[in-house]
């Protein structure tokens, strides 16, 4: 095995194992990770000697904090210029088309999500069959801040969380843990951040056979048994202020909506660092969430990814995501010159225009 390689491979008797492999900058996916994967998740599918399979990441401290936003930034359009969709089409449809090939994998996937899982590391951990959290996880969408959407099936998954938990999350980039998660749906099972080798040896010795049901029963009853108990885990934000997030979310209109937010005046950090996250970032990502919400909750999943793949290459060449990154990651001045600067500015036809599709055919309509 290459150890330099950016994604590892192996097997532990029936059970193979996927490690994103580029801790230096928290396993970041790239288009190399995304298209090894994807082409090992083929092979596996077919191997009947691969009963399930893991995921994790190396370095001890996330699963995958995201996409590869710089490599992104280079390959997008600035403010004024002419876009060019081609990388940001291939991309985006690759990595969705992985993302859609976890939820609907025949045979179990396990993924450990201890560390950071954010944005396209949130897109891997969600489709899989069981979804392991720490104490250590630290969960967002928080791509408000750089003039993206909260992509990678965030459409399905936040619209299907309690409340209006999702519309929050998505409009503010608000961290989360691994009780929030529990709560929120995107997880199943909070397991001790100590005990990864142990699961993995407990899951390798499992005797799987060839129904995939009963092996998924097994791994269920493998993750029960090795849970972390009620009392050890760290206390869930989500459920805390679920009824204040419903109540600081109950307006008919986004510009209410995100005013509420925006104004909050308590003493509570968690929700200070919300209202402040939302009212820095991008006027035009809220609007997106949004609409992308009232879109998303009744396609299917290959229709989400489709209508996401549209939104992510016209916000690459809007010039919003660009100047986000340029703020954020390059610069690191944190000072983004939005255009438009203003929620109230943006304009209703641009909002539709990103759910514009720039080509003649989805790259994901055979899904």
């Amino acid at each position: 095995m290459d150890q330099d390689s950016p994604i590892l491979f192996s097997r532990r008797g029936a059970l193979a194992t996927a490690t994103l492999n580029l801790p230096r900058v928290l396993n970041a996916l790239n288009l190399e990770m995304i298209n090894r994967l994807s082409q090992k998740l083929d092979e596996w599918a077919v191997d009947d000697s691969v009963a399930a399979v893991w995921i994790d990441g190396s370095g001890g401290k996330a699963l995958c904090a995201g996409g590869d936003v710089v490599t992104l930034f280079r390959e997008s359009t600035a403010y004024g210029e002419s876009p060019d969709y081609r990388f940001t089409t291939e991309f985006f449809s690759r990595e969705y088309r992985l993302d859609y090939k976890i939820h609907t994998y025949k045979k179990p996937i396990v993924v450990w999500g201890g560390g950071i899982v954010m944005g396209g590391g949130i897109g891997i951990m969600a489709g899989a069959s069981h979804r392991i959290v720490t104490e250590t996880t630290r969960m967002a969408m928080p791509e408000v801040t750089i003039g993206l959407f909260p992509d990678v099936g965030g459409s399905w998954f936040l619209s299907r969380m309690p409340g209006r938990l999702g519309l929050f999350l998505g409009l503010t980039g608000a961290q989360f843990n691994g009780a929030d998660a529990l709560f929120a749906g995107m997880a199943d099972r909070m397991l001790p951040d100590d005990s990864r080798e142990k699961v993995l040896e407990e899951l390798a010795g499992l005797p799987y056979a060839t129904d995939s049901e009963d092996n998924r029963r097994q791994i269920s009853d493998c993750l029960k048994r090795l849970q972390l108990p009620p009392e050890a885990q760290p206390a869930s934000n989500l459920r805390a202020h679920f009824d204040q997030v419903q109540q600081l979310t109950d307006f008919a209109s986004l510009p209410e909506v995100c005013r509420s937010i925006t104004g909050y005046r308590g003493g509570d950090e968690w929700l200070q660092k919300a209202a402040a996250t939302l009212a820095a970032g991008s006027p035009l990502t809220p609007w997106i969430v949004w609409e992308q919400l009232r879109r998303g909750r009744h396609l299917s999943l290959a229709g989400v990814f489709r209508m996401e793949l549209v939104l992510a290459v016209n916000l690459c060449a809007s010039g919003h995501f660009r100047e986000g990154v340029r703020a954020l990651l390059i610069d690191k001045d944190r000072q983004p010159k939005w255009r438009p600067a203003t929620l109230e500015e943006v304009s209703a036809q641009e909002v539709q225009a990103s759910f514009q599709a720039p080509w003649t055919e989805n790259p994901l309509a055979d899904l």
